[in-house]
Protein backbone atom coordinates (compact mmCIF):
# COMPACT_ATOMS: atom_id res chain seq x y z
CA UNK A 1 0.00 0.00 0.00
CA UNK A 2 1.42 3.34 -1.01
CA UNK A 3 1.29 6.56 0.97
CA UNK A 4 -1.19 7.88 -1.58
CA UNK A 5 -3.52 4.98 -0.78
CA UNK A 6 -3.74 6.18 2.81
CA UNK A 7 -4.80 9.70 1.82
CA UNK A 8 -8.46 10.56 2.37
CA UNK A 9 -10.58 11.01 -0.73
CA UNK A 10 -11.42 14.48 -2.01
CA UNK A 11 -15.02 14.00 -0.85
CA UNK A 12 -13.86 13.11 2.66
CA UNK A 13 -11.53 16.10 2.77
CA UNK A 14 -14.28 18.45 1.63
CA UNK A 15 -16.69 16.95 4.17
CA UNK A 16 -14.18 17.56 6.94
CA UNK A 17 -14.23 21.27 6.02
CA UNK A 18 -18.02 21.44 6.19
CA UNK A 19 -19.14 23.58 9.15
CA UNK A 20 -21.04 21.65 11.84
CA UNK A 21 -23.90 24.12 11.48
CA UNK A 22 -24.57 22.78 7.97
CA UNK A 23 -25.76 19.59 9.64
CA UNK A 24 -25.89 16.32 7.72
CA UNK A 25 -27.56 15.05 4.58
CA UNK A 26 -30.08 12.20 4.95
CA UNK A 27 -28.65 8.85 3.97
CA UNK A 28 -29.27 5.12 4.30
CA UNK A 29 -32.61 4.03 5.78
CA UNK A 30 -33.58 7.67 6.38
CA UNK A 31 -33.13 8.50 2.68
CA UNK A 32 -34.98 5.35 1.67
CA UNK A 33 -37.96 6.47 3.72
CA UNK A 34 -37.79 9.92 2.13
CA UNK A 35 -37.90 8.48 -1.39
CA UNK A 36 -41.07 6.55 -0.45
CA UNK A 37 -42.87 9.70 0.66
CA UNK A 38 -45.83 10.72 -1.51
CA UNK A 39 -44.54 14.29 -1.17
CA UNK A 40 -41.16 13.44 -2.73
CA UNK A 41 -40.90 13.38 -6.52
CA UNK A 42 -38.10 13.74 -9.07
CA UNK A 43 -35.49 13.79 -6.32
CA UNK A 44 -36.96 16.61 -4.18
CA UNK A 45 -39.77 17.34 -1.75
CA UNK A 46 -42.68 19.13 -3.39
CA UNK A 47 -45.01 21.84 -2.12
CA UNK A 48 -48.75 21.17 -1.84
CA UNK A 49 -49.24 24.07 -4.26
CA UNK A 50 -46.66 25.48 -6.65
CA UNK A 51 -44.25 27.96 -5.09
CA UNK A 52 -41.29 29.99 -6.27
CA UNK A 53 -38.55 29.46 -3.68
CA UNK A 54 -36.10 31.93 -5.22
CA UNK A 55 -36.69 35.71 -5.15
CA UNK A 56 -38.72 36.86 -8.12
CA UNK A 57 -38.06 40.04 -10.06
CA UNK A 58 -34.76 41.83 -10.43
CA UNK A 59 -32.14 40.93 -7.83
CA UNK A 60 -30.46 44.24 -8.58
CA UNK A 61 -33.63 46.13 -7.67
CA UNK A 62 -34.06 44.03 -4.54
CA UNK A 63 -30.47 44.75 -3.50
CA UNK A 64 -31.02 48.48 -4.00
CA UNK A 65 -34.04 48.40 -1.72
CA UNK A 66 -32.52 46.09 0.87
CA UNK A 67 -29.21 47.91 1.29
CA UNK A 68 -30.45 51.50 0.93
CA UNK A 69 -29.41 53.37 4.08
CA UNK A 70 -32.81 54.81 4.93
CA UNK A 71 -34.45 51.42 4.34
CA UNK A 72 -31.99 49.67 6.65
CA UNK A 73 -32.83 52.11 9.43
CA UNK A 74 -36.56 51.34 9.16
CA UNK A 75 -35.94 47.61 9.48
CA UNK A 76 -34.57 47.85 13.02
CA UNK A 77 -36.04 49.19 16.27
CA UNK A 78 -34.98 52.69 17.27
CA UNK A 79 -34.22 51.65 20.86
CA UNK A 80 -34.07 48.68 23.22
CA UNK A 81 -36.87 46.19 22.60
CA UNK A 82 -38.82 45.76 25.88
CA UNK A 83 -38.40 42.10 26.86
CA UNK A 84 -40.74 40.84 29.60
CA UNK A 85 -38.89 41.06 32.89
CA UNK A 86 -40.51 38.30 34.99
CA UNK A 87 -40.73 35.35 32.62
CA UNK A 88 -39.08 32.88 34.99
CA UNK A 89 -41.36 33.74 37.91
CA UNK A 90 -44.46 33.71 35.71
CA UNK A 91 -43.66 30.26 34.33
CA UNK A 92 -43.25 28.89 37.85
CA UNK A 93 -47.03 29.15 38.29
CA UNK A 94 -49.13 26.57 36.43
CA UNK A 95 -51.58 27.96 33.84
CA UNK A 96 -55.02 28.43 35.36
CA UNK A 97 -56.86 27.39 32.17
CA UNK A 98 -54.60 24.52 31.12
CA UNK A 99 -53.13 26.36 28.13
CA UNK A 100 -50.46 29.05 28.20
CA UNK A 101 -48.20 30.35 25.43
CA UNK A 102 -44.92 32.19 25.86
CA UNK A 103 -43.45 33.77 22.74
CA UNK A 104 -39.68 33.89 23.14
CA UNK A 105 -39.18 35.86 19.92
CA UNK A 106 -39.27 35.03 16.21
CA UNK A 107 -40.94 31.58 15.89
CA UNK A 108 -39.84 30.21 19.28
CA UNK A 109 -42.83 29.50 21.51
CA UNK A 110 -43.18 27.52 24.73
CA UNK A 111 -46.65 25.98 24.85
CA UNK A 112 -47.89 24.59 28.16
CA UNK A 113 -50.82 22.43 27.15
CA UNK A 114 -52.79 20.11 29.42
CA UNK A 115 -49.90 19.54 31.78
CA UNK A 116 -47.23 19.11 29.09
CA UNK A 117 -44.58 21.48 27.79
CA UNK A 118 -43.91 21.80 24.05
CA UNK A 119 -41.14 24.02 22.69
CA UNK A 120 -41.52 25.11 19.06
CA UNK A 121 -38.56 26.13 16.87
CA UNK A 122 -36.23 27.12 19.74
CA UNK A 123 -33.55 29.60 18.65
CA UNK A 124 -31.42 30.90 21.51
CA UNK A 125 -28.35 31.70 19.38
CA UNK A 126 -27.13 35.23 18.71
CA UNK A 127 -27.28 34.85 14.92
CA UNK A 128 -29.45 32.81 12.56
CA UNK A 129 -26.45 31.83 10.48
CA UNK A 130 -23.94 28.99 10.09
CA UNK A 131 -21.24 31.42 11.24
CA UNK A 132 -20.76 33.18 14.58
CA UNK A 133 -19.28 36.27 12.92
CA UNK A 134 -21.82 36.97 10.17
CA UNK A 135 -25.51 36.80 9.43
CA UNK A 136 -28.65 38.34 10.94
CA UNK A 137 -28.10 39.16 14.61
CA UNK A 138 -30.72 39.24 17.36
CA UNK A 139 -32.51 42.55 17.81
CA UNK A 140 -33.45 41.71 21.40
CA UNK A 141 -32.02 39.32 24.00
CA UNK A 142 -33.69 36.02 24.81
CA UNK A 143 -36.17 36.50 27.66
CA UNK A 144 -34.41 33.92 29.84
CA UNK A 145 -31.51 31.46 29.53
CA UNK A 146 -32.37 28.13 27.93
CA UNK A 147 -31.16 26.28 31.02
CA UNK A 148 -33.66 28.24 33.14
CA UNK A 149 -36.59 27.13 31.01
CA UNK A 150 -36.88 23.84 32.88
CA UNK A 151 -37.89 20.40 31.58
CA UNK A 152 -39.54 20.22 28.18
CA UNK A 153 -41.55 17.18 27.10
CA UNK A 154 -41.04 17.63 23.36
CA UNK A 155 -39.20 20.00 21.03
CA UNK A 156 -40.96 20.57 17.69
CA UNK A 157 -39.01 21.75 14.63
CA UNK A 158 -40.85 23.09 11.58
CA UNK A 159 -37.95 22.97 9.10
CA UNK A 160 -34.18 23.26 8.91
CA UNK A 161 -33.55 26.93 8.08
CA UNK A 162 -31.17 28.69 10.46
CA UNK A 163 -33.80 30.89 12.07
CA UNK A 164 -35.78 27.78 13.08
CA UNK A 165 -33.14 25.11 13.68
CA UNK A 166 -30.25 26.51 15.72
CA UNK A 167 -27.10 24.45 16.31
CA UNK A 168 -26.10 25.81 19.77
CA UNK A 169 -29.68 25.50 21.01
CA UNK A 170 -30.04 21.91 19.80
CA UNK A 171 -26.72 20.90 21.32
CA UNK A 172 -27.88 22.24 24.68
CA UNK A 173 -31.20 20.41 24.41
CA UNK A 174 -29.38 17.23 23.35
CA UNK A 175 -28.00 17.09 26.88
CA UNK A 176 -31.50 16.91 28.38
CA UNK A 177 -34.08 14.12 28.30
CA UNK A 178 -36.43 15.86 25.88
CA UNK A 179 -37.55 14.19 22.67
CA UNK A 180 -37.88 15.81 19.27
CA UNK A 181 -40.65 15.82 16.67
CA UNK A 182 -39.35 16.91 13.26
CA UNK A 183 -40.21 16.62 9.56
CA UNK A 184 -38.67 13.87 7.45
CA UNK A 185 -34.91 14.21 6.97
CA UNK A 186 -34.33 16.78 9.72
CA UNK A 187 -33.30 14.00 12.08
CA UNK A 188 -30.00 13.73 10.18
CA UNK A 189 -29.01 17.18 11.50
CA UNK A 190 -30.03 16.30 15.05
CA UNK A 191 -28.06 13.05 15.06
CA UNK A 192 -24.95 14.83 13.84
CA UNK A 193 -25.32 17.31 16.71
CA UNK A 194 -25.61 14.67 19.41
CA UNK A 195 -29.30 13.82 19.75
CA UNK A 196 -29.76 10.03 20.15
CA UNK A 197 -31.83 8.40 17.43
CA UNK A 198 -34.30 6.99 19.96
CA UNK A 199 -35.27 10.53 20.96
CA UNK A 200 -36.09 11.63 17.40
CA UNK A 201 -39.51 11.22 15.78
CA UNK A 202 -39.46 12.06 12.05
CA UNK A 203 -42.85 12.60 10.46
CA UNK A 204 -44.18 13.01 6.96
CA UNK A 205 -47.18 15.26 6.35
CA UNK A 206 -50.34 13.93 8.00
CA UNK A 207 -48.46 11.53 10.25
CA UNK A 208 -49.04 11.65 14.01
CA UNK A 209 -46.98 10.67 17.03
CA UNK A 210 -48.13 10.53 20.65
CA UNK A 211 -45.66 11.80 23.24
CA UNK A 212 -46.37 12.18 26.96
CA UNK A 213 -50.12 11.92 26.43
CA UNK A 214 -50.45 14.52 23.65
CA UNK A 215 -50.59 14.04 19.89
CA UNK A 216 -48.38 15.88 17.43
CA UNK A 217 -49.28 15.88 13.74
CA UNK A 218 -47.08 17.19 10.94
CA UNK A 219 -49.29 19.06 8.50
CA UNK A 220 -48.51 20.60 5.10
CA UNK A 221 -46.85 23.98 4.59
CA UNK A 222 -45.76 25.93 1.52
CA UNK A 223 -42.06 26.61 1.91
CA UNK A 224 -38.68 24.97 1.24
CA UNK A 225 -35.61 23.73 3.11
CA UNK A 226 -31.81 23.71 3.14
CA UNK A 227 -28.75 24.64 5.21
CA UNK A 228 -25.62 23.86 3.18
CA UNK A 229 -24.14 25.17 -0.03
CA UNK A 230 -26.07 22.55 -1.94
CA UNK A 231 -29.81 22.83 -1.33
CA UNK A 232 -30.91 19.30 -2.22
CA UNK A 233 -34.50 19.65 -0.92
CA UNK A 234 -34.09 16.35 0.94
CA UNK A 235 -35.58 17.60 4.22
CA UNK A 236 -39.26 18.30 4.59
CA UNK A 237 -40.91 21.44 6.00
CA UNK A 238 -44.14 21.30 8.02
CA UNK A 239 -46.69 23.06 10.13
CA UNK A 240 -47.79 21.30 13.33
CA UNK A 241 -50.98 20.46 15.17
CA UNK A 242 -50.62 19.65 18.87
CA UNK A 243 -53.65 18.24 20.69
CA UNK A 244 -54.08 17.37 24.34
CA UNK A 245 -57.11 16.01 26.18
CA UNK A 246 -58.62 19.50 26.50
CA UNK A 247 -56.85 21.86 24.09
CA UNK A 248 -55.46 22.02 20.59
CA UNK A 249 -53.02 24.46 19.02
CA UNK A 250 -51.40 25.06 15.62
CA UNK A 251 -47.91 26.31 14.70
CA UNK A 252 -47.44 27.32 11.07
CA UNK A 253 -43.66 27.20 10.79
CA UNK A 254 -42.79 29.15 7.65
CA UNK A 255 -45.32 29.06 4.86
CA UNK A 256 -46.93 30.95 2.06
CA UNK A 257 -50.70 31.20 1.94
CA UNK A 258 -52.41 28.19 0.36
CA UNK A 259 -55.78 26.46 0.30
CA UNK A 260 -54.52 23.70 2.58
CA UNK A 261 -55.25 25.76 5.69
CA UNK A 262 -58.94 25.01 5.20
CA UNK A 263 -58.21 21.28 4.99
CA UNK A 264 -56.05 21.35 8.12
CA UNK A 265 -58.77 23.21 9.98
CA UNK A 266 -61.48 20.83 8.81
CA UNK A 267 -59.51 17.77 9.94
CA UNK A 268 -57.85 19.04 13.12
CA UNK A 269 -59.54 22.28 14.20
CA UNK A 270 -60.92 24.43 15.54
CA UNK A 271 -57.95 25.59 17.62
CA UNK A 272 -57.74 27.35 20.95
CA UNK A 273 -54.77 29.25 19.53
CA UNK A 274 -52.72 29.46 16.36
CA UNK A 275 -49.13 30.67 16.06
CA UNK A 276 -48.76 31.98 12.53
CA UNK A 277 -45.82 33.40 10.58
CA UNK A 278 -46.48 36.94 9.42
CA UNK A 279 -43.07 38.61 9.29
CA UNK A 280 -40.22 38.54 6.75
CA UNK A 281 -42.69 38.81 3.87
CA UNK A 282 -41.87 40.50 0.59
CA UNK A 283 -43.22 40.87 -2.92
CA UNK A 284 -39.92 39.25 -3.98
CA UNK A 285 -40.95 35.92 -2.35
CA UNK A 286 -44.78 36.00 -2.15
CA UNK A 287 -45.25 32.21 -2.27
CA UNK A 288 -43.22 31.12 0.76
CA UNK A 289 -44.02 33.70 3.48
CA UNK A 290 -47.29 35.39 4.36
CA UNK A 291 -48.20 39.02 4.78
CA UNK A 292 -50.18 39.84 7.95
CA UNK A 293 -53.40 40.02 5.92
CA UNK A 294 -52.75 36.54 4.54
CA UNK A 295 -51.85 35.25 8.01
CA UNK A 296 -55.12 36.51 9.49
CA UNK A 297 -56.97 34.83 6.63
CA UNK A 298 -55.03 31.63 7.26
CA UNK A 299 -56.16 31.72 10.89
CA UNK A 300 -59.79 32.14 9.81
CA UNK A 301 -59.41 29.22 7.39
CA UNK A 302 -58.02 27.05 10.18
CA UNK A 303 -61.01 27.98 12.37
CA UNK A 304 -63.60 27.05 9.78
CA UNK A 305 -63.98 30.45 8.14
CA UNK A 306 -64.86 32.84 10.94
CA UNK A 307 -63.21 34.57 13.91
CA UNK A 308 -62.45 32.13 16.72
CA UNK A 309 -59.68 31.30 19.15
CA UNK A 310 -56.58 33.46 19.50
CA UNK A 311 -53.93 34.33 16.92
CA UNK A 312 -50.35 34.75 18.13
CA UNK A 313 -48.18 36.51 15.51
CA UNK A 314 -44.74 34.91 15.13
CA UNK A 315 -41.66 35.29 12.91
CA UNK A 316 -41.18 39.00 13.50
CA UNK A 317 -39.30 41.47 15.78
CA UNK A 318 -36.22 39.30 16.49
CA UNK A 319 -34.22 39.23 13.25
CA UNK A 320 -33.96 41.56 10.28
CA UNK A 321 -34.83 39.26 7.36
CA UNK A 322 -36.90 41.31 4.88
CA UNK A 323 -37.31 44.82 3.46
CA UNK A 324 -40.43 45.79 5.42
CA UNK A 325 -40.21 48.16 8.42
CA UNK A 326 -39.54 46.46 11.75
CA UNK A 327 -42.90 47.20 13.37
CA UNK A 328 -45.05 46.84 10.26
CA UNK A 329 -46.09 43.21 10.91
CA UNK A 330 -47.62 44.16 14.27
CA UNK A 331 -49.39 47.28 13.00
CA UNK A 332 -50.75 45.55 9.92
CA UNK A 333 -51.90 42.48 11.88
CA UNK A 334 -53.71 44.63 14.42
CA UNK A 335 -55.56 46.49 11.66
CA UNK A 336 -56.43 43.35 9.69
CA UNK A 337 -57.66 41.45 12.74
CA UNK A 338 -59.74 44.33 14.12
CA UNK A 339 -61.53 44.71 10.80
CA UNK A 340 -62.61 41.06 11.04
CA UNK A 341 -63.22 40.86 14.78
CA UNK A 342 -60.44 38.37 15.35
CA UNK A 343 -58.69 38.21 18.75
CA UNK A 344 -54.91 38.62 18.54
CA UNK A 345 -52.30 38.48 21.32
CA UNK A 346 -49.40 40.92 21.18
CA UNK A 347 -47.09 39.86 24.02
CA UNK A 348 -43.64 41.30 24.57
CA UNK A 349 -40.97 38.64 24.04
CA UNK A 350 -41.12 36.38 27.08
CA UNK A 351 -44.58 37.48 28.26
CA UNK A 352 -46.74 34.42 29.04
CA UNK A 353 -50.47 34.61 28.38
CA UNK A 354 -53.44 32.26 28.39
CA UNK A 355 -55.60 32.33 25.25
CA UNK A 356 -58.73 31.89 27.37
CA UNK A 357 -57.76 34.78 29.63
CA UNK A 358 -56.95 38.44 29.17
CA UNK A 359 -54.80 38.89 26.06
CA UNK A 360 -51.82 41.26 25.92
CA UNK A 361 -52.91 44.01 23.55
CA UNK A 362 -50.65 47.02 24.19
CA UNK A 363 -48.80 48.43 21.19
CA UNK A 364 -45.48 48.05 23.01
CA UNK A 365 -43.45 48.20 19.78
CA UNK A 366 -44.31 51.87 19.31
CA UNK A 367 -41.97 52.83 22.16
CA UNK A 368 -39.07 51.80 19.94
CA UNK A 369 -40.49 52.50 16.50
CA UNK A 370 -43.10 55.22 16.71
CA UNK A 371 -46.07 55.58 14.38
CA UNK A 372 -45.57 54.31 10.87
CA UNK A 373 -47.23 54.77 7.52
CA UNK A 374 -49.84 52.17 6.69
CA UNK A 375 -49.09 51.13 3.11
CA UNK A 376 -51.82 48.49 3.29
CA UNK A 377 -54.44 51.22 3.67
CA UNK A 378 -55.45 54.01 1.33
CA UNK A 379 -56.11 56.45 4.17
CA UNK A 380 -54.90 57.22 7.66
CA UNK A 381 -55.77 54.86 10.50
CA UNK A 382 -58.28 55.78 13.17
CA UNK A 383 -55.47 56.49 15.63
CA UNK A 384 -53.94 59.06 13.34
CA UNK A 385 -51.04 57.10 11.87
CA UNK A 386 -50.24 58.56 8.49
CA UNK A 387 -50.77 56.67 5.29
CA UNK A 388 -48.29 56.47 2.47
CA UNK A 389 -49.01 58.29 -0.78
CA UNK A 390 -50.99 56.13 -3.19
CA UNK A 391 -48.09 55.76 -5.61
CA UNK A 392 -45.92 54.35 -2.81
CA UNK A 393 -48.41 51.76 -1.58
CA UNK A 394 -47.34 48.16 -1.25
CA UNK A 395 -50.56 46.41 -2.08
CA UNK A 396 -49.34 42.97 -1.03
CA UNK A 397 -52.44 42.53 1.07
CA UNK A 398 -54.68 43.08 -1.96
CA UNK A 399 -53.03 40.61 -4.29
Amino acid sequence: MTGADNQPSLRMRLRSLRPDAFGADPAGARMERITRSPNFADGVFRNPEGARTRPSGSMLEFAKVYFRKEERARRSPTGTVPVHATTLADLARPPATGLRLTWMGHSSVLAEIDGRRVLFDPVWGERCSPFAFAGPKRLHPVPLPLAALGPVDVVVISHDHYDHLDLPTIRTLAGTDTVFAVPLGVGAHLERWGVPLDRIHELDWNETVRIAGISLTATPARHFCGRGLRNQQHTLWASWVVAGPEHRIYHSGDTGYFSGFRDIGAEHGPFDATMIQLGAYSEYWPDIHMTPAEAVQAHLDLQGGGPAGTLLPIHWATFNLAPHPWSEPAEWTKDAAEELGQAVAFPRPGEPFEPAGKLPAERWWRSVSGLAARPWRASAGADGASAAPRDELDLAGER
